[in-house]
Protein backbone atom coordinates (compact mmCIF):
# COMPACT_ATOMS: atom_id res chain seq x y z
CA UNK A 1 0.00 0.00 0.00
CA UNK A 2 1.36 3.41 -0.92
CA UNK A 3 1.79 6.34 1.40
CA UNK A 4 -1.08 8.23 -0.25
CA UNK A 5 -3.45 5.29 0.05
CA UNK A 6 -2.76 5.09 3.78
CA UNK A 7 -3.18 8.86 4.22
CA UNK A 8 -6.52 8.96 2.43
CA UNK A 9 -7.80 5.71 3.91
CA UNK A 10 -7.95 3.72 0.71
CA UNK A 11 -6.21 0.68 2.23
CA UNK A 12 -7.75 -2.39 3.75
CA UNK A 13 -7.97 -2.97 7.47
CA UNK A 14 -5.92 -6.17 7.14
CA UNK A 15 -2.94 -4.16 5.93
CA UNK A 16 -3.03 -2.01 9.04
CA UNK A 17 -3.01 -4.70 11.76
CA UNK A 18 -0.72 -3.85 14.67
CA UNK A 19 2.39 -5.91 15.29
CA UNK A 20 2.78 -7.63 18.68
CA UNK A 21 5.96 -6.85 20.52
CA UNK A 22 7.95 -9.87 21.67
CA UNK A 23 8.59 -8.72 25.22
CA UNK A 24 10.46 -11.89 26.20
CA UNK A 25 13.09 -11.42 23.50
CA UNK A 26 13.22 -7.71 24.26
CA UNK A 27 13.94 -8.55 27.92
CA UNK A 28 16.66 -11.02 26.94
CA UNK A 29 18.30 -8.38 24.74
CA UNK A 30 18.17 -5.83 27.55
CA UNK A 31 19.76 -8.35 29.93
CA UNK A 32 22.58 -8.96 27.46
CA UNK A 33 23.17 -5.20 27.51
CA UNK A 34 23.27 -5.26 31.31
CA UNK A 35 20.03 -3.29 31.80
CA UNK A 36 18.35 -5.66 34.26
CA UNK A 37 15.74 -3.17 35.50
CA UNK A 38 14.48 -2.55 31.97
CA UNK A 39 14.60 -6.31 31.32
CA UNK A 40 12.34 -6.84 34.33
CA UNK A 41 9.83 -4.39 32.86
CA UNK A 42 9.83 -6.31 29.58
CA UNK A 43 9.47 -9.63 31.41
CA UNK A 44 6.51 -8.28 33.37
CA UNK A 45 4.83 -7.28 30.10
CA UNK A 46 5.62 -10.68 28.60
CA UNK A 47 4.18 -12.42 31.65
CA UNK A 48 1.03 -10.30 31.43
CA UNK A 49 0.56 -11.64 27.89
CA UNK A 50 1.56 -15.24 28.77
CA UNK A 51 0.89 -15.97 32.48
CA UNK A 52 1.50 -19.69 32.06
CA UNK A 53 4.99 -19.34 30.55
CA UNK A 54 7.44 -20.59 33.17
CA UNK A 55 10.43 -19.40 31.10
CA UNK A 56 9.40 -15.81 31.68
CA UNK A 57 9.33 -16.36 35.44
CA UNK A 58 12.72 -18.05 35.23
CA UNK A 59 14.19 -15.06 33.41
CA UNK A 60 12.59 -12.70 35.92
CA UNK A 61 14.18 -14.65 38.77
CA UNK A 62 17.59 -14.37 37.15
CA UNK A 63 17.14 -10.62 36.66
CA UNK A 64 15.99 -10.21 40.28
CA UNK A 65 19.12 -12.06 41.40
CA UNK A 66 21.31 -9.76 39.32
CA UNK A 67 19.62 -6.67 40.77
CA UNK A 68 20.23 -7.79 44.35
CA UNK A 69 16.66 -8.86 45.12
CA UNK A 70 17.11 -12.46 46.29
CA UNK A 71 13.71 -12.82 47.97
CA UNK A 72 11.92 -11.77 44.79
CA UNK A 73 14.17 -14.13 42.83
CA UNK A 74 13.30 -17.04 45.14
CA UNK A 75 9.60 -16.25 44.82
CA UNK A 76 9.79 -16.21 41.01
CA UNK A 77 11.88 -19.38 40.83
CA UNK A 78 9.33 -21.18 42.99
CA UNK A 79 6.43 -19.88 40.92
CA UNK A 80 8.19 -21.08 37.74
CA UNK A 81 8.60 -24.51 39.33
CA UNK A 82 4.90 -24.59 40.21
CA UNK A 83 4.20 -24.23 36.50
CA UNK A 84 6.95 -26.60 35.34
CA UNK A 85 8.82 -28.72 37.89
CA UNK A 86 11.26 -29.91 35.23
CA UNK A 87 13.01 -26.53 34.92
CA UNK A 88 16.53 -27.47 35.91
CA UNK A 89 17.71 -23.87 35.83
CA UNK A 90 15.06 -22.88 38.35
CA UNK A 91 16.05 -25.71 40.72
CA UNK A 92 19.70 -24.72 40.36
CA UNK A 93 19.14 -20.99 40.85
CA UNK A 94 16.79 -21.26 43.80
CA UNK A 95 19.03 -23.83 45.50
CA UNK A 96 21.97 -21.46 45.73
CA UNK A 97 19.83 -18.53 46.86
CA UNK A 98 18.32 -20.74 49.57
CA UNK A 99 21.81 -21.80 50.65
CA UNK A 100 22.81 -18.14 51.03
CA UNK A 101 19.69 -17.60 53.11
CA UNK A 102 20.59 -20.59 55.30
CA UNK A 103 17.73 -22.86 54.21
CA UNK A 104 19.89 -25.95 53.74
CA UNK A 105 17.10 -28.55 53.57
CA UNK A 106 15.16 -26.83 50.81
CA UNK A 107 18.40 -26.08 48.95
CA UNK A 108 19.35 -29.76 49.15
CA UNK A 109 15.99 -30.79 47.73
CA UNK A 110 16.40 -28.42 44.77
CA UNK A 111 19.99 -29.52 44.12
CA UNK A 112 18.83 -33.15 44.04
CA UNK A 113 15.99 -32.25 41.67
CA UNK A 114 18.48 -30.45 39.42
CA UNK A 115 20.87 -33.41 39.41
CA UNK A 116 18.04 -35.89 38.80
CA UNK A 117 17.60 -34.31 35.35
CA UNK A 118 20.92 -32.67 34.56
CA UNK A 119 21.02 -30.27 31.62
CA UNK A 120 22.77 -31.08 28.41
CA UNK A 121 25.05 -28.79 26.46
CA UNK A 122 28.47 -27.23 26.39
CA UNK A 123 28.30 -25.57 29.81
CA UNK A 124 26.23 -28.26 31.50
CA UNK A 125 29.13 -30.17 33.04
CA UNK A 126 30.29 -27.05 34.85
CA UNK A 127 26.87 -26.52 36.48
CA UNK A 128 26.49 -30.20 37.34
CA UNK A 129 29.91 -30.26 39.05
CA UNK A 130 29.04 -27.11 40.97
CA UNK A 131 25.77 -28.66 42.22
CA UNK A 132 27.50 -31.93 43.13
CA UNK A 133 30.19 -30.04 45.04
CA UNK A 134 27.57 -28.05 46.93
CA UNK A 135 25.72 -31.23 47.90
CA UNK A 136 28.97 -32.82 49.08
CA UNK A 137 29.79 -29.73 51.12
CA UNK A 138 26.32 -29.77 52.68
CA UNK A 139 26.82 -33.43 53.60
CA UNK A 140 30.11 -32.63 55.33
CA UNK A 141 28.67 -29.74 57.37
CA UNK A 142 27.48 -30.43 60.90
CA UNK A 143 23.75 -30.30 61.44
CA UNK A 144 22.54 -26.89 62.67
CA UNK A 145 21.44 -28.26 66.07
CA UNK A 146 24.99 -29.51 66.79
CA UNK A 147 26.63 -26.12 66.23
Amino acid sequence: MSFWQRVFGKGTRENLSPQRIDYLNEGLALERQGDFEAALTSYRLAFRDNPADSRILLNMAIAFTKTGQPEEAIRHYKRALELDDSLGGAHYGVAFLLLKRGDVQQATDHLRAFLARPPKGADAERWVRHAETALRDIGKSPAPETL
